[in-house]
Order: C-alpha cells, then structure tokens, then sequence
C-alpha cells in the first residue's frame, strides 16, 4: 500500500503542475486576447475617425449659392419651359431649389416648378447647395436669359 499511495501522490503533483502549467498558457492566451481586442478596437476608432473627417471635409465642400431670374417667357413657366429647367437642373450633383412667392420647391421636379405657376415679370429665386452649386445657379440663369431655349 505504501508503493500505491506514493504512486497516487506523484500522481497529484504531476496534475498539479499540469494546471499550473495550464494557468500560465490561460493566462497568456487571455492576455493576447486582450491585446487583439485592443488592436481590433484601435482599428476601429481609426476607420470611424477617417469617416468622420471625410464628412467635416465633404461638408466644407458643400458650398450655398444663391440668386434670382425674372421670367421674360412670353407665357411663363409652363410646361415646356419648366421641361428645360429640370433637364438643366438634374444634371448636377447639388440640391437645387426655386422659390417663388414663398413657396419653395425642388427644381428637379416638374410638378414642383409647374406648381410655382409662375407668370412673365415673376421674379424666382433659386438656391443651390452643393459640390457644384455654382455651376447649377449658373446654369439656370444662363438658360432663363436664352428664354429656355423656347422659340414661340
């Protein structure tokens, strides 16, 4: 019996050491862990941070132009003309707005321009805000002095 309960003894100190063993590689596979969400959480912060300044940059960009045309069409806006303005007004990237006795609307709309039911002598504002706001309000006051390319 002497032999069995020495063999058992070194039986539990073998285990013992096993587990201490163990602990330490837990504790290193725990501590790399960490250290990966860490990394992974820095990886993150940074993509968040490149998004963010491209939005504060993209809204440094964003640019708000405003102006007005008076309506010198025979007829006004009717449908024809207003045709031409949201073919010239969709072809840009900026929000592009006429307002008209206070009324606003989007002048990529033909229903909204229809909607002004502006009349020669009508003085419209317009308002473009926008990467290429510019050239839109540009645009748009070019096309209104040409009468909208309309020939009665």
């Amino acid at each position: 019996m002497y032999k069995k309960v020495k063999v058992v003894d070194l039986f539990v100190l073998y285990i013992q050491e096993k587990m201490k063993k163990n602990k330490k590689t837990l504790i290193k596979n725990l501590k790399s862990q960490y250290v990966n969400v860490a990394n992974l959480m820095i990886c993150i912060v940074d993509k968040i941070t490149k998004k963010v300044k491209k939005m504060i940059m993209s809204q440094k960009l964003k640019e708000k132009v405003k102006s007005s045309f008076i309506v010198i069409n025979e007829k006004g806006l009717h449908t024809r003309p207003s045709t031409e303005l949201v073919k010239c007004a969709s072809t840009f990237k900026s929000q592009v707005s006429l307002i008209y006795q206070n009324v606003t609307v989007n002048a990529k709309s033909l229903l909204g321009i229809l909607m002004l039911a502006a009349a020669r002598g009508a003085k419209i504002k317009i308002e473009a805000e926008g990467e290429d706001a510019s050239e839109a309000v540009r645009s748009i006051l070019d096309l209104a002095k040409n009468k909208f390319h309309i020939k009665y």
